[in-house]
C-alpha cells in the first residue's frame, strides 16, 4: 500500500469521524428542541394568568399564557411594518393597554391587517370592542430596533428601546401576542388576523443528522472501493 493511498484512507476515516460527530450533535440539538417544545407547550396550554402577575424574569415570563385586561390606548398605537400573511403585505398592530393599578402599559400585538404600502393603516377601523386579550408573552430585545422612514410610530425592527421611546409612559419589557380563541373563518379583509402560536416542530435536525451520517458512509465506502481497486490493480501487475 503506497503512502499516497494510506494518506487517502486516513483522510477518509477522519472525515467520516467528523461527519458522525456532527450527526450526533444534530441529534442532541433535536433532543434539546423537543425538551424546549414540551416546556413551551406546557406554558401555552396552562390557564392564563393576569399580565400583572408575569414574572419579572423575562426568561420565566416567555411563552406564558396571559390575559391582559385594561384600557387600550389606540391614540398611541404603533405598527410593525412590512409584515406578510398568505402572500399579502400588511402591518401588525401594537397596542398599549393600560392595566389598573400599574403605571406601565402592556404592549399587545393584536395581529395583522392589510396595508397597501406595508406601513400605513386606518387605525380607527381596527379598534377592538373588547378590552381583554388572551395570548402569550414574549420579551422585547433590549436594543437593535429601528423605526421606519424615521416615523417613531412605525417600527421595522422591534426592541424595547424604540417601543418605549415612542410612548409617553413606561411599558413592560414583555409584550403579549394575542391569540384567536374563536373561529378564524372570517375574511381577513373584515377582521384582524391574530398571529399563530409559535411552531413546535422538530425542525431540520433529524434530516441534518441523516445527511451527516450519509456523508460518513460515503467517505468510508469510497475509501473501501479505492483500496479494493488498488489491490486488484496490484495483483494484475
Amino acid at each position: 500500500m503506497t503512502t499516497k493511498l494510506k494518506g487517502f484512507i486516513l483522510f477518509a476515516i477522519v472525515a467520516a469521524a467528523i461527519c458522525v460527530r456532527l450527526g450526533i450533535w444534530q441529534l442532541h440539538r433535536l433532543d434539546e428542541r423537543r425538551a424546549r417544545n414540551a416546556a413551551v407547550s406546557a406554558r401555552l396550554n396552562a390557564p392564563p394568568i393576569d399580565a400583572r402577575e408575569l414574572p419579572r424574569d423575562t426568561a420565566e415570563a416567555r411563552f406564558r399564557r396571559v390575559r391582559v385586561t385594561g384600557t387600550p390606548d389606540y391614540e398611541h398605537e404603533l405598527v410593525h411594518v412590512q409584515r406578510s400573511r398568505r402572500g399579502s403585505i400588511g402591518v401588525n398592530l401594537l397596542t398599549p393597554v393600560k392595566t389598573p393599578g400599574s403605571d406601565s402599559a402592556v404592549i399587545v400585538n393584536r395581529g395583522w391587517v392589510y396595508s397597501a404600502d406595508g406601513s400605513t393603516v386606518d387605525h380607527a377601523r381596527w379598534r377592538d370592542r373588547d378590552s381583554s386579550f388572551v395570548g402569550y408573552a414574549v420579551e422585547f430585545p433590549s436594543s437593535g430596533g429601528a423605526t421606519y422612514m424615521n416615523n417613531p410610530a412605525q417600527l421595522s425592527r422591534l426592541s424595547y428601546d424604540v417601543v418605549s421611546g415612542a410612548l409617553p409612559y413606561p411599558v413592560l419589557p414583555t409584550y403579549v401576542i394575542a391569540l384567536d380563541e374563536g373561529d378564524d373563518t372570517t375574511s381577513a379583509a373584515n377582521r384582524i388576523a391574530r398571529l399563530p402560536a409559535p411552531a413546535l416542530d422538530d425542525g431540520p435536525h433529524f434530516s441534518y443528522a441523516i445527511q451527516w451520517f450519509g456523508f460518513a458512509t460515503v467517505a468510508l465506502v469510497g475509501a473501501a472501493i479505492v483500496v479494493r481497486q488498488s489491490r486488484a490493480n496490484a495483483s494484475k501487475g
